[in-house]
Order: structure tokens, then sequence, then C-alpha cells
């Protein structure tokens, strides 16, 4: 058996960010290779299941598909019509199933289709490979047997996730250590993980969060990071040996953590235009519905876009606050109408168009019309969150989220918002609910969260998952006395706050911008070799990286901080918005996006950092992998189980108990 042999990780060839290879693995290394024999048909079929379906829409679209002589896309469980004259490109998962549908189509005297090129997504068992070789009349008729190592689903550029959608309930849950569930979730997320640093051509160093004894004892929630981080291990360490050219030594940094490295992220109100779009408006998925105007004046026309990176504006404004999102989109509305010489000749008041002005709208209106379209919708989003944002009275609420994170709050100023907004959600009043749980455990003892619970009118459901933090927060090296919710967060001692300024040079552009999530500190200090070797524990025999490596900026050649930025006691610190601003464009909508600039901008990069979070991440999260890696010149590649908006996260912590709260 064959195995894939692309040269794309940062150690040396051509540097293609995360997302490039996944596509050009897919699209080149797969599609393109697999050529007919003759030219008969230049047309192929793609078969795929469930599974690897989804993987290949993640990276690449339908267009990219075709373009590479893909006439049909099937679902391999479903019936099929015979295509005897065609080849079949079969990219599937290792499994018995699969194996046993595969020799049905391809055995016999009368196969479905002339050829086939088998794919699969992730390592197969030896039995199942010697399956296919008993087959003699289906052996002369595959024209590749290879493991693609291919079994995770980007989301981002920078992002990917396992799609363990119940990870959360399977790992963290009242009855997940006895559950079968458990294993079963653990290793799959370890193949689909490992198959990243196949595929990318990466062997890490792989640092996990250690567990910590709860006085004489150790819970199985405690393990998880441990357990996990050896499953990866084991099979990044079987690739050393079974495919060509994978690094013998480490080319990357793996920093495997779980979701209670910060139970605040999740819940607290982002402020971004990405995160606001994905807490605020109904989305499923990255896909919005609107209303637009009816282009033949009648009912305005209910329409899907996609919030995606194709799409310019959104990948300019996306991790800038909403604030600043609402003033370029107006700038940038103004300088297109004011620079677009269709929409000039539209607003000429009165009078009557020339031969060639008719000739020069004709001429402008279809890049007018997609432009104003783009434009318009991005409007109309941002006017519809700051008129959320305006009736939910959210600019108080997150005020005081912050305060109380920040330690500039505490029991009195919950207790007046409360008392004052008694009209407020139910789902904003939870959420302040568990930030204060975070930052003040101690106000959930005894009868004091009965107390809270009535003054915030909260359902015993809704408190469930308040007091189901504690089932992710692991061992506290707080000793807290019985009975206490205790939650680890490092509370500072001059004043109770979950996370601290870093004062700097540099004043706050935006009201509601100082919030930050902890990996953030974690993957800085990761890159300067400062994280604690007691807290996070390597897999490897030799020796994690002291400091950043070349192309590092922000830090001396020894690998310590300039002298501007705060000392190591800090944890969370005010930032400003100017990291998100991209450079502005001359027509009004272009951008000078990642996209288009990302192959100069990873020429130099340094040696990638790959962050797994095990229970969902946020778009908090995955916005500071996105400004570390213009800050520590390394790509920052956040992968997680799922990434969870603010409902989804609560609804998961609810069911991590099947009890109602008491």
């Amino acid at each position: 058996m064959s195995f894939s042999d692309s040269e794309t990780s940062s150690h040396g060839g051509e540097y293609k960010t995360f997302r490039q290879v996944s596509r050009h693995r897919l699209l080149y290394e797969m599609l393109q290779t697999s050529k007919p024999g003759d030219s008969r048909s230049s047309w192929k079929v793609l078969i795929m299941d469930k599974v690897t379906v989804r993987v290949m829409s993640h990276s690449c679209k339908m267009s990219d598909i075709t373009d590479q002589g893909v006439s049909l896309v099937e679902d391999i469980f479903r019936r099929r019509q015979p295509l005897p004259q065609l080849e079949a490109i079969y990219f599937v998962q290792p499994s018995k199933e699969n194996v046993i549908m595969f020799l049905s189509d391809m055995s016999g005297r009368e196969p479905l289709y002339r050829k086939a090129y088998l794919y699969f997504s992730a390592p197969i068992q030896k039995d199942l490979v010697n399956r296919i070789k008993k087959d003699t009349s289906v052996l002369p008729r595959i024209g590749a047997l290879r493991e693609m190592n291919l079994e995770y689903f980007p989301i981002d550029n920078q992002g990917f996730i396992t799609d363990h959608d119940k990870a959360l309930e399977e790992l963290y849950g009242d009855d997940a250590e006895n559950s079968r569930q458990f294993d079963k979730c653990l290793n799959v997320m370890a193949t689909r993980v490992a198959t990243v640093f196949a595929s990318l051509k990466e062997f890490p160093f792989v640092r996990y969060k250690a567990a910590k004894l709860d006085g004489d004892t150790m819970t199985f929630r405690e393990l998880v990071p441990t357990k996990f981080a050896a499953a990866v291990w084991d099979h990044i360490t079987t690739y050393k040996s079974s495919i060509r050219n994978f690094p013998q030594t480490e080319t990357c940094e793996l920093l495997i953590v779980d979701r209670s490295v910060d139970q605040i992220a999740p819940v607290i109100h982002e402020w971004t235009y990405d995160a606001m779009c994905h807490d605020l408006l109904n989305l499923e998925g990255n896909k919005y519905v609107h209303e637009a105007p009816s282009k033949a004046g009648g009912q305005p026309e209910r329409k899907e876009v996609l919030l995606e990176d194709h799409d310019p504006v959104w990948l300019e404004l996306r991790h800038t606050h909403i604030a600043e999102a609402s003033e370029r989109l107006h700038d940038k509305m103004a300088n297109f109408v004011s620079k677009n010489k269709a929409a000039q000749l539209q607003q000429r008041d009165g009078g009557e168009l020339s031969t060639r002005d008719i000739q020069k709208l004709v001429q402008a209106l279809p890049q007018y019309n997609e432009q104003m379209e783009k434009l318009s919708l991005h409007v109309a989003i941002a006017g519809k969150l700051n008129q959320i944002i305006r009736d939910m009275g959210l600019r108080e609420l997150g005020q005081l989220e912050q305060d109380l994170v920040f330690g500039d709050a505490g029991t009195k100023e919950v207790i007046n918002f409360l008392r004052g907004k008694q009209e407020g959600t139910n789902e904003n009043k939870l959420r302040l609910m568990m930030i204060y749980a975070a930052v003040y455990p101690e106000k959930f003892e005894g009868d004091k969260a009965l107390k809270l619970m009535q003054l915030a009118k909260l359902s015993d459901s809704d408190m469930k998952a308040v007091k189901n933090m504690k089932l992710i927060e692991g061992s506290d090296s707080r000793k807290a006395s019985k009975g206490t919710f205790s939650l680890k967060f490092d509370s500072a001692t001059r004043k109770h706050a979950a996370r601290k300024d870093r004062t700097g040079g540099e004043e706050e552009t935006w009201a509601l911008f100082r919030f930050y999530p902890k990996i953030e500190e974690l993957i800085e200090n990761l890159s300067k070799g400062e994280l604690s070797n007691d807290d996070y524990c390597c897999m490897n025999n030799t020796s994690p990286p002291s400091h950043g490596t070349q192309g590092t900026t922000g830090a001396s050649p020894s690998g310590s901080v300039r002298s501007g930025q705060s000392n190591a006691q800090s944890t969370r610190s005010r930032r400003t918005a100017n990291w998100a601003r991209s450079k502005s464009s001359d027509d009004g909508y272009s951008s000078d996006s990642v996209l288009r600039t990302a192959p100069c901008e990873f020429k130099k990069m340094g040696q990638r950092i790959f962050v797994f979070v095990i229970g969902g991440a946020t778009r908090s999260e995955l916005r500071a992998c996105h400004k570390l890696t213009a800050k520590l010149r390394r790509e920052v590649v956040l992968g997680t189980t799922s990434f969870d908006d603010p409902p989804q996260y609560i609804t998961k912590l609810k069911s991590l108990s099947g009890k109602e709260a008491s």
C-alpha cells in the first residue's frame, strides 16, 4: 500500500497554510492524480460516505471537484447506477462496512465501474487490506490503494473540528466514566487529530494539561487530557515509520487543554462582528437568511448567504469590534458610491443619459450590483446587531461582565443589576451568573445560590448549568472547604478577579474590548518557552523548545519579552482593536484579505503551533489564534471537538447531569 507523500510542513518546501494543505491534498493529491487510464472518458465518479463527504465539503467547493474531472458524486450506501465506462474514486473511512460495499461494487463479471481508486481517510486495519487483496476479481481493477490520513473538518483558515458535538457530555458527564462512549469518543477524536499532522507532515511536541490530585484522589475528568494526549501520541509515532518522508524530529508544537482552562470565554458577550453574528442572529452554522429588496419591486426576497472566507467584506471585518465594523461599512459604502461609475450615473439629477453614458452604465452594472449586494448585506447585518444591542441593553450588561472578570465590580453591582433588570432575558441573566460563579465561587455555598437564583428569577434547569460547571473544573490548587463551589480561575489576591489588566502604552480604542481568552496567554507562554512543565507535561522524550522560533516578533533572541509588556503574573489585559484593522481598500469593497496576502505573510513563518480544546472552543479563542499568528509570526491553528456559541454551550452544560439541580 502506498502512502501520502506531500511536502506540506513548515519545515521545508513552499509554505502552505493549514487549510491550503487540506484543499491541495484532496484536489491534487487525490482527485487529479486519479486520472483515467485511457482516453475513452475523462470523467470520473467520486464516491464518499457521510463523514468523508463533509471532510470534502469543508475544504472544497463543488466547482473545485468538477474541475478535476468529477462528473458525479455518490453516497457509497445508496443504490447506484452501473457506469462501466467510467472510473471511480472512493474516498471513505476505513471501516468494515465500507470495504464490503467497495468489494460488492467492483467484484464479479460486471463491476459498477471500469476501475477504482481507493483512498481511506484514516489508517486501515491490516485484516481489511488483506480482505481486499484476496478478491482476485477486484485486485486488477484497483488503480490506487492509499491512506490519505485526512479526517478532520477545516472550518476556518486556522481552525478545525473533529465533529464531536457531544464530547462534553460523553467525557465529563455524570455517567461518562462507565460509558462505552467515553473510550469511543476519545479514540475517534485522537485519530482525527493525528491525521492533521499526517496531512501536514508535522511531528509535534505534544504538551497537555496535567492531571492534579484533589486531596488524595484524582477524578476521571482530570485524566481526560492525559488520555487524549497519549492516544494522539500513539498515532503520531506510528506515522514516523509508516509514512514516507514523515519528519523524525519535532517540527511544531501541540498543546492539549480542556474546557476547564477557561469557563468564562464560552458565555461572556464577545463584541466582535463574528461573535455577535453567531451569538445574536439565528445562524445555522455560517448560513444567514436575510430579506433583500425584490428586483421586481414586490415583497422582499428571502436569501441564504454564507458568512465565510470567500466573502472579502466578512474576512476583513469579522474580528473587528462591532462599532468599528459599523463605521467601516459606512465608509466603504460612501466610498464605493462615490467612485463607482454605475452609482454616479444612477444618481444624476434628472439629466438625460447619453449613448456613451448608457454604455458605461451597462458595462458597470454587473460588478456594481454584485458589490452593492455584498455591502448592503453587511450594512443590514450590522444595523440589526446594533438594534439588538440597544433593545436588550447589552452595553450595560457587557460592561458589568467585563468589570467582574477584571475585578472592577463585585456582588453589590451584580445584585443591583439583577434588581434593576428584571425584564432581562433568562439567558443573559444566566450567563452573568455563570461569570459571577467563576469569579466568586464562595457566593454559591449553601443557600446563597438559592437566594441568587430567586433574585435572578432563574429556574432549576437554568441553575443546573451553573452548578455543572463544577463537573469540568478539575481539581483546584486553592484548598476550598467541603461543599464549596470552587472553580479554577486564577483570582488575584489584590482584588477578586478572574483576569488582570496588563497595562500597556496604548489606550483602548473601543469600549468592551478588554476581554481575551486564557488560551491567548497559554499560547504566548508556549511560544516563549515559559509554559510550566508541571502544569503542562510533554509526551516527547526530548524537551520542548525553550523559547519562540525564528520569525517571532515581540521577543528578543533569548526569548525574553519586550520591556513594554507585562510581567509573568498578569493573566488578562486590556487589548486595543488596532490588530483587527486591515488596510483600507480603494473601491470601498475589496480588502487586503488574509487569503490574498497569505503567500507573502507566511514566507518567513516560524514553526506552527496547534492548540486543541476538548469540549468545545469559542469565537474569541479563534480570534486569538489569528491575532497571535501575526504577532508571533507562527501559524497558530485551533482545533476542537466543536465550535459553540453561548446558547449551545449552556445547553451542553445542562446535559452533563441527569438530575435537576437542587
